[in-house]
């Protein structure tokens, strides 16, 4: 099958070829307006340094106040907002508890825990993210891929006015995504199989790497063909940590950063992804999902209910889940939908608190800023041109409901726009404006405790890279030159560039 999220196609009135500089506000939001003194200060504040002999003043808080210290734990991804009042950490607390929630089949006796699926990939959020962090590719044959799973899609629908959008439909029998568990009495969709080719990349001073190349089959079809011209994207479920100080980057911030035509000529065009808002019903600038797809962390995580355990939310309230019309017996199935919680399996209230655990899981310290292999890397890191892409510092809007998150100097390293990342990396698979070569900037606070919190070093979009160094070198595409640079660096200067990367 070809390889190429999530896409609701409905009908919204938009003014003709909307582009994405009209697309700048921030709906989600209530933020207090910048004045002109603060706009200077922050423009300030977030120009990128040119002295390397010394950390930069507030570098060890990445989140700002919302900083949490650096642990030895594997549980330091599920800390709370460290500027979090102690008034509100009793949403904090319930919106773990339904994150951690294994929900079962209905009906049961648990009522409150009834509706899993009836086809779902997990039974619960922690089971993709386990402590907040990656998750990673099936190891062998026996493994399940509880935290990996395939988007699907085939070309075609409705097109709309968004400036470069690109339609796609969801595969008609087996939907926006494959799930490999079902309830008793249905069968899963089928079962996510990789297949890795192992290659080798030569390095400056005679190093070589190993790189695998991964393929994708579905095995074990439960209903049937998938048509002709499906695209499968493969999904590792990424870290968590972050997320409402990234929400919380003026929309227009984020946009000011792109240049879908390289008109800088620096090889690097970075494309702002808009989406249709199922929550907000109007174009909003994407933010969340590997490539975007998302506006809020609430419609991400409302999405991943719907498509990953096939839990009712207000914002998709259908019991049965991703069940197609294709699947009469699965939307026939008993679902946990009751009215005391509004006809749904989650009511709002819970996702509202499942919603506020998501936005303030906490991002922790930096270490070892000021070694000087750290700031060798770092230098290298900002010389070679990874921060045209993995953009270092930003501000937050002033946001007098969400304190947390308000005023914070934050350092996610990301731009979060769309790049074209190459022929290695592509999954040629459409999303909105993203094409099936672009990706999101991940943010690269938090990557260097991989191994501490997920237990393994996985990294991209399907988890093919082993190390920090594999994943640099499948950088393709926009980053291509950047890639050579770092092939071509004595091995000192890229141990000391890992070395950074591990710091952040």
């Amino acid at each position: 099958m070809a390889l190429r999220p999530f896409l609701l196609l409905m009908a919204f009135s938009f003014a003709p070829n909307l582009a994405s500089s009209q697309v700048g506000s921030d709906p989600h939001l209530s933020p207090t307006p910048r004045t002109e003194n603060e706009t200077g200060r922050i423009k300030a504040a977030i120009r990128p340094t040119t002295d390397f002999t010394k950390p930069e003043p507030f570098e060890q808080n990445p989140a700002g106040a919302a900083t949490t210290p650096a642990t030895t734990s594997a549980k330091i991804f599920k800390s709370p907002s460290g500027n979090m009042d102690f008034d509100r950490k009793m949403e904090f607390l319930l919106g773990e508890a339904l994150f951690e929630k294994l929900w079962v089949s209905a009906p049961s006796s648990t009522k409150a825990s009834d509706g899993v699926g009836p086809l779902y990939n997990a039974r619960s959020c922690a089971r993709c993210h386990p402590n907040a962090g990656r998750g990673h590719p099936p190891q062998n044959s026996s493994d399940t891929a509880t935290s990996m799973f395939l988007r699907l899609s085939i070309p075609g629908g409705d097109m709309n006015e968004i400036e470069g959008y690109i339609a796609t439909l969801p595969e008609p029998t087996y939907g926006h995504q494959l799930q490999d568990i079902s309830v008793g009495g249905l069968l899963p969709e089928g079962k996510l199989v990789v297949h890795y080719e192992e290659f080798e990349v030569a390095l400056a001073g005679g190093e070589i790497a190993r790189l695998r190349a991964p393929t994708y089959q579905v095995n074990n079809l439960g209903y049937g063909p998938m048509h002709r011209d499906v695209m499968l994207s493969p999904r590792v479920a990424p870290q968590m940590i972050g997320l409402g100080l990234l929400e919380a980057i003026p929309a227009s911030d984020i946009i000011a950063n792109a240049d879908p035509d390289d008109a800088d000529g620096d090889g690097i065009s970075g494309r702002a992804q808009i989406i249709l808002s199922p929550q907000y019903h109007e174009p909003m600038l994407g933010r969340f999902g590997l490539k975007a797809g998302a506006a809020t962390v609430y419609q991400q995580s409302a999405g991943a209910f719907h498509g990953d355990i096939g839990i009712s939310t207000p914002l998709f309230p259908a019991g049965w889940g991703e069940c197609t019309e294709a699947q009469l017996d699965c939307r026939t199935a008993p679902d946990g939908n009751s009215a005391i919680n509004g006809d749904l399996e989650i009511p709002a209230e819970g996702m509202n608190a499942v919603s506020f655990y998501a936005e303030n899981l906490a991002v922790p310290a930096r270490r070892n800023i000021d070694d000087p292999q750290v700031l060798r890397g770092k230098q290298l890191f900002y010389e070679t041109g990874c921060i045209a892409c993995h953009s270092p510092k930003f501000v937050t809007h002033r946001l007098p409901d969400r304190p947390e998150q308000s005023f914070q100097l934050i350092w996610p390293y990301s731009d979060l726009l769309l790049h074209d990342m190459g022929e290695g990396l592509a999954d040629h698979r459409d999303e909105a404006r993203a094409s099936g070569y672009e990706w999101r900037t991940p943010a690269l606070w938090g990557i260097g405790l991989t191994k501490q919190v997920s237990g393994h070093s996985y990294h991209l979009h399907d988890g093919r890279a082993r190390s920090l160094l594999e994943a640099i070198l499948w950088h393709g595409g926009e980053a291509e030159a950047a890639k050579y640079k770092v092939t071509e660096m004595p091995k000192s200067d890229r141990n000391a560039l890992i070395e950074f990367l591990e710091s952040l």
